[in-house]
């Protein structure tokens, strides 16, 4: 995996340089984010931890945009929307749902899985597989539909 670090400082200086004011407030945002968990953790952070941070970011961005919509407040969606397109960009490109379909089928044959009660079973090796790179709401609602 491909440590998105040095694509935020780029992306940060040329948001400067355009004198991109939230762009550039975005990014300043996910750096500190990422500073503060190498200060929490006491160690400097792999590729993945920072793809992890940003895929966090991310998250609290949909969420607030579903919360923000839910209550009319479609000033606040489109500021939160902007800041999820440019999160995005950062993080690894995503599979999409016929690839997880085909990763899903594949762990449910080779664990044995046959009904619901098998979720779990199935679950950790799907998300093992696809870490970084899928939705866990997907794979979840994914899993959910083929044992179902």
């Amino acid at each position: 995996m491909q440590d998105p670090r040095p694509a935020l400082a780029d992306a940060l200086k040329a948001a400067m340089k355009n004198k991109d004011s939230a762009r550039r407030d975005v990014i300043r945002n996910l750096n500190g984010a990422i500073k503060q968990a190498e200060i929490d953790g006491q160690h400097e952070l792999s590729a993945e931890d920072v793809v992890a941070i940003l895929q966090k970011e991310a998250k609290k961005r949909r969420e607030s945009i579903d919360e923000y919509g839910k209550a009319g407040r479609d000033d606040l969606v489109a500021g939160e929307q902007a800041e999820l397109v440019i999160i995005e960009e950062f993080l690894p490109q995503q599979m999409d749902e016929a690839q997880v379909i085909a990763i899903v089928q594949a762990v449910i044959a080779e664990v044995g899985a046959t009904s619901p009660a098998d979720m779990g079973k199935v679950m950790g090796p799907v998300m093992a597989q696809v870490k970084g790179v899928a939705d866990g709401k997907m794979v979840n609602r994914i899993v959910k539909e083929q044992l179902g």
